[in-house]
């Protein structure tokens, strides 16, 4: 059997007196499409610090395709943060090439990789704009591309759409699904918006800091005789107070 695309053990961690995640634990395998969902304030970044290495680690294991986080194993990681980290004064294609040069590639490698990227993120009309000039949703499609151009294993992407209006959020999810599924990506994505679930996702539930579920989003439903996911998210975050029952 193969190793997960990540594993996550026993994460814990601390911001002073503040426990901001307490024991998580998930896996995510080659190929998956994962949602960490959780409301504002769940965690959710404090993870993905962790597992970028901005944060060090304090307590638990993290292992990327078998491999303890280090920087070699980083790097078949690409990272699609919730800050954007764009240099807004170059176009799309220099911050496309700047970001090439640091993972080392050149010549007519780099410029095929740039060239397929803005082809697969509909930005080829758009590469000789200034990032500054795009509106949200391209910037985003621009800052996807760019984690993509070394060809990483595993995506991660840090509540990725917010702020963004629902036609550019429906073509960033279909797009990153559509990599998972056609060409074995491995995706955690992280998000607070119930609307960007889908019945056949897998979830895990992150809530002030602790795991609370894990599992097919519409199967969590039915178990918990819930009438959507919204009202069983709500009722697993203490929101609602109804009928939806977990076991």
């Amino acid at each position: 059997m193969s190793a997960p695309a990540l594993r996550i053990a026993g994460l814990s961690h601390r911001y002073g007196a503040r426990l901001a995640l307490d024991g998580v634990s998930l896996n995510v395998a080659p190929g998956e499409f994962r949602v960490l969902l959780g409301p504002n304030g769940a965690g959710k970044s404090t993870l993905y610090g962790l597992l970028t290495r901005l944060l060090a680690c304090q307590s638990g294991a993290i292992e990327l395709f078998g491999q303890p986080l280090s920087a070699p194993a980083m790097a078949g990681l690409g990272v699609v943060f919730q800050q954007p980290t764009l240099d807004l004064d170059l176009t799309v294609e220099q911050n496309l090439a700047y970001f090439a040069a640091l993972h080392g590639l050149r010549g007519s490698e780099r410029r095929a990789r740039i060239d397929a990227e803005l082809q697969r993120m509909a930005l080829v009309e758009r590469r000789h704009e200034r990032v500054r000039l795009l509106n949200g949703g391209h910037r985003r499609r621009v800052e996807i591309a760019r984690a993509l151009l070394h060809r990483p294993r595993l995506l991660l992407l840090d509540e990725a759409t917010v702020g963004l209006d629902m036609p550019a959020r429906r073509f960033l999810v279909e797009h990153v699904h559509r990599l998972a599924r056609e060409e074995g990506l491995a995706v955690l994505w992280a998000t607070h918006l119930i609307d960007e679930v889908r019945a056949d996702d897998h979830i895990a539930l992150l809530h002030q800091g602790r795991l609370l579920a894990s599992g097919v989003a519409g199967e969590l439903t039915a178990q918990a005789e819930c009438d959507s996911l919204a009202q069983w998210f709500d009722r697993q975050t203490g929101k609602e107070d109804s009928a939806c029952l977990w076991p």
